[in-house]
């Protein structure tokens, strides 16, 4: 159980920022996600050396990211994680059944084209955002 102070300022203010702290963590993951892709070939002519660094720069940044997604749902009251929960959940389970069936596809010769990952990204994305909706709903 969580231990919220009783001061529902307080708690809506440390929510607050664990949320723009998450907020600056995504951004700049994202902002290296397009360092290390588009670095190599606009900035640096496939230096390996370089190209190594921005690679490891977006890990080290999506493990912030990470952290501090796990402090803002820390942070969360029960009903709020319990939601988060189940819209994680969900996108978990689209991202391993589509997405696994979806690589099968062209292995089978059902689809000429080879599977990207930014595909699986933006359906997991929608079924987790679909699940906050339908949590939102559910405890309305």
């Amino acid at each position: 159980m969580n231990k919220h102070t009783t001061n529902g300022k307080d708690w809506q203010t440390t929510t607050a920022k664990n949320t723009v702290h998450l907020l600056g963590w995504t951004l700049s993951w994202v902002l290296t996600i397009a360092l290390s892709a588009f670095g190599p070939k606009f900035l640096w002519d496939f230096n390996t050396v370089l190209s190594i660094i921005a690679v490891l720069l977006n890990i080290g940044v999506g493990i912030g990211m990470i952290l501090a997604n796990r402090k803002h749902l820390k942070g969360l009251d029960e009903m709020m994680q319990q939601i988060q929960l189940n819209a994680m959940a969900l996108s978990l389970g689209v991202g391993l059944v589509f997405g696994i069936s979806y690589e099968q596809l062209e292995d089978i010769k059902l689809i000429t084209f080879e599977p990207e990952i930014t595909h699986l990204i933006m359906l997991m994305t929608a079924a987790y955002m679909t699940g906050i909706v339908l949590g939102h709903r559910k405890y309305k």
